[in-house]
């Protein structure tokens, strides 16, 4: 009986086993040039998916973009001439090409290379349309176009010289998406382009990102920075830049997540900063993203339903991809890693680079793996790099590259449609697919060809169809065709879901603009909605105003803040549209009942209205603040008028912008609510007989002309990011944060405090003697790592010169090497440990 049971729990373990997957193959010291079978086995992906093979060098080399045509066929990037040694010897050579590949079998596997371009300098931008693409190389943008069929490039026209101008590979304009806009945007780029009748068009954006660039299902824009994983745009572009008077803190380039933690599943010693300490765990593995790239949004149903939405993002250094799950907070999006511990995929090959990522019309996440050893660009490698380089063998040898297939078990590959060859009928029918390539392509082709027998079809998908995916791509596309139809857009106004209704606002503006009767009836309309607005559509509102009428404007911006004002990005939209008007809109609202009693939100948009009206640079309406600011009682608005007035002075380009025929009666009050030294600051503003203002200001004798204006600067974004918890005046706000003012946090080491907000602080801390802990506070205090070391900078320059402090200004370089030489720190600090990673630094002997 014994043995018997012995026996069957043998069989058990031999079944267990046998049936258990293997793991990956393990790494080796000298990371060794592998075939693709080989890398294969070098994989962990998480369970349910595998990872296929799509093509290999000699059929691709050095990809670092793929984009699907309307037929299926992979279009590849190939920057053949990058380090591929350690001086980057090719960089300037014609080596790279753009190819196009095909799977001819139907087997999943590319087996034909077409060369549609070659003989190019540093291809690094992809963006097809008809019977060609847009392509960036040599630091310009070309017009290239298969004319015969052939799929081979018969012209190339200069489109634009200056687009990637700045010619450094890792900070230059690149990557290329079709917006649903009908725009083309690339990351580090303030430029986007459109074909629009018969002609391209440059036109400027805001900046956005550094390598790759994508969008989600409602077109909104998504990028990254190497540093920061995931960022997106949570407006329509062009909409937050137009008020020349007021700089938006929200909105554009918004910060997903500060989880910057990753999971390599190998020792990563050759990245660039791995000499320091806390950039690599105990083990050698990366512990923070240093190289994020490419986000990928997953638009497809072929993966589980949980995986909609999710972003993928590239991280070549650590040799992994991170999965995102997007989640919408009102207007805000979040995001946030579902397997803390484990990559959606990592490999132990130390040559897997991904860099890029799309998803195809099979549902699949298709990868970019350049294949090769070296990927910090020779302008930035240390020279501990460059041992690490050699040492592991990395520095050769060039030219490889990978394209992979993440998709689920027991995948089945079938034969592209060819949407080429589509009806318009069946195109329109494609605008409700389930998938976003589907709706994407079947939009671009419905726009290219612009048939005016689809328009019918168009509008009847709108009035009658299903799909709200479907109806708002249908109502792109009559933009793209210019068949905008206003009536049309006006009844999905009416009774349409926010995505259509904010689309029907955003389409109705311009026509709206030149027809007063169109004007008069867009303007009934938004009133019947005003009376009972979500924070999506309320949000579009706000865009749309300016180009309402003055009183239709001031009415239903007055409503939005009165709903709304507490969200910081309805607040920049709404003076988006408010340029010129910001006084106006300034004394009525200083003159509703709802504003008698402060708060912290109405404080920080009367700021923000009052710093507008002075860069709008009226003398009228500058010397309006001060009439407004003159009453018989100084109450909360008197305040914040006059602060942002003598905030704002500091960093004027033209001191004595206004003048004035005698001292203004205001500045003999004894009861002015400033201190002395802010009270010069606003008279800076004016000048008068006897009163001529410096070109130069000092605060405290600690701040310059230029470090004033980052004083300037550190008031808007502190408002807006920690005035929240902190308070206006710095006196910290009960259960949120501890006061600012005279804290030697705030006063002590300015690295100690850009660590603090690149980092977060959690748990008790002392401040001038008194212990804050929870409940009095909140127990952590987050991160602020995705704003960039220029707005903390000014934030810490700004908190260390108000309410009485006095301390050296901040500069972005002293953020920007903290944050490097920190790199590696995940989680918030608390106090004591911050406090001895300050006595270690000090300790620490001096390069």
């Amino acid at each position: 009986m014994l043995r018997s049971s012995f026996f069957c729990c043998a069989v058990v373990l031999m079944f267990f086993f046998a049936c258990k997957e293997p793991g990956p193959l393990p790494e080796t010291p000298d990371s060794p040039t592998r075939t693709a079978e080989e890398e294969a086995g070098t994989f962990q992906i998480e369970p349910g998916f595998e990872i296929q093979l799509v093509a290999s060098e000699p059929l691709v080399e050095s990809p670092v973009i793929i984009q699907f045509d309307e037929d299926g066929r992979l279009w590849v990037v190939e920057m053949r001439g990058y380090m591929n040694d350690m001086e980057g010897s090719e960089e300037k050579q014609p080596v790279g090409s753009v190819a196009i590949l095909e799977d001819t079998d139907g087997d999943g596997e590319m087996d034909k290379r077409t060369v549609y371009l070659d003989s190019l300098i540093m291809p690094r931008a992809l963006g097809l349309f008809k019977t060609g693409a847009l392509i960036a190389e040599n630091n310009a943008l070309w017009i290239t176009q298969d004319l015969d069929g052939d799929w081979k490039a018969d012209s190339k026209i200069l489109l634009d010289s200056t687009y990637a101008a700045n010619g450094i590979p890792e900070h230059s304009d690149n990557g290329f998406v079709r917006n649903v806009d009908n725009w083309y945007y690339s990351a580090k780029s303030s430029l986007r382009y459109r074909f629009q009748e018969g002609t391209w068009i440059r036109d400027s954006t805001e900046f956005r990102g550094q390598w790759g660039i994508s969008q989600d299902d409602q077109g909104r824009l998504i990028y990254n920075y190497n540093w920061s994983q995931l960022h997106g745009d949570l407006v329509p572009a062009n909409y937050l830049s137009r008020n020349k008077n007021h700089k938006p803190s929200t909105g554009i380039d918004h910060g997903f997540t500060i989880d910057r933690k990753v999971f390599p599943i190998r020792t990563n010693p050759a990245v660039n900063r791995g000499y320091i300490p806390g950039t690599l765990d105990s083990a050698g593995r990366l512990l923070e993203f240093t190289s994020a790239s490419a986000p990928t949004v997953y638009r497809s149903h072929l993966f589980p339903k949980e995986y909609l939405g999710n972003v993928f993002v590239m991280e070549n250094a650590g040799n992994l991809v991170k999965r995102n799950v997007v989640t919408e907070k009102g207007i805000l999006l979040e995001a946030q890693d579902p397997n803390p511990g484990r990559e959606f995929l990592a490999s132990t090959d130390e040559r897997f680079r991904p860099v890029h990522a799309t998803v195809g019309p099979d549902g699949g996440l298709y990868l970019v793996d350049m294949y090769q050893g070296i990927v910090q660009h020779g302008s930035y490698m240390t020279p501990y790099l460059k041992e690490q380089t050699k040492k592991r063998g990395l520095d050769s040898p060039g030219h490889m590259g990978r394209i992979w297939r993440v998709v689920p078990k027991g995948f089945d590959p079938k034969p592209f449609p060819k949407l080429s060859h589509a009806s318009y009928l069946e195109l329109v029918k494609y605008l409700s697919h389930q998938d976003g390539w589907f709706r994407d392509m079947a939009q671009q082709i419905l726009v290219e060809r612009k048939d005016p027998a689809s328009v019918a079809q168009l509008i009847e998908l709108i009035k009658n169809g299903e799909s709200e995916l479907g109806k708002f791509h249908a109502m792109w596309s009559l933009e793209g065709m210019g068949k905008v139809n206003p009536d049309l857009l006006l009844e999905v106004l009416k009774s349409g879901s926010n995505l259509l209704q904010t689309t029907a606002l955003r389409q109705l503006e311009k026509p709206a603009l030149s027809d007063s009767v169109l004007l008069f009836r867009l303007e009934k309309v938004i009133s019947e909605l005003s009376e009972n607005f979500s924070e999506h559509l309320a949000l579009q509102l706000a865009l749309s105003a300016e180009v309402l009428g003055k009183e239709t404007k001031v009415d239903l911006l007055s409503q939005i803040i009165e709903k709304y004002g507490n969200l910081a990005l309805i607040r920049d939209a709404v003076l988006s549209s408010l340029e010129g008007q910001e006084y106006d809109f300034l004394q009525k609202l200083a003159a509703e009942k709802s504003w008698k009693e402060a708060s912290s939100d109405k404080e920080i948009f009367l700021e923000m209205l009052t710093t507008a009206v002075v860069n709008n640079g009226n003398s009228e309406e500058i010397s309006g603040l001060l009439t407004l600011a003159d009453e018989p009682e100084m109450g909360w608005k008197e305040t914040v008028i006059l602060t942002g007035m003598a905030i704002k002075a500091a960093d004027a380009e033209t001191p004595g912008l206004v003048s004035l025929k005698s001292s203004p009666k205001i500045f003999s009050r004894s009861d002015l609510p400033l201190e002395q030294n802010r009270v010069e600051m606003l008279k800076r503003l004016f000048s008068w007989p006897g009163h001529q203002p410096s070109s130069t200001i000092a605060l405290a004798g600690n701040l310059d002309e230029k470090a004033m204006k980052q004083f300037a600067n550190g008031r808007q974004k502190y408002m807006v990011s920690c005035a929240g918890c902190h308070g206006s005046n710095g006196k910290g706000i009960a259960r949120m944060g501890p006061p600012l003012v005279g804290s030697e946090w705030v006063l002590g080491n300015e690295i100690r405090l850009a660590l603090i907000l690149l980092h977060g602080i959690e748990g008790p801390i002392e401040v001038s003697g008194k212990k804050y802990d929870a409940p009095e506070i909140l127990p952590v205090m987050p991160s602020h790592s995705t704003m960039d070391d220029g707005d903390i900078a000014a934030i810490l320059t700004y908190i260390r010169n108000e309410w009485g402090n006095q301390a050296p200004p901040v500069t972005g370089r002293t953020v920007s090497s903290t944050r490097h030489l920190n790199q590696g720190r995940v989680y918030p600090w608390s106090a004591v440990e911050l406090k001895k990673h300050m006595e270690n630094l000090a300790s620490a002997p001096k390069p």
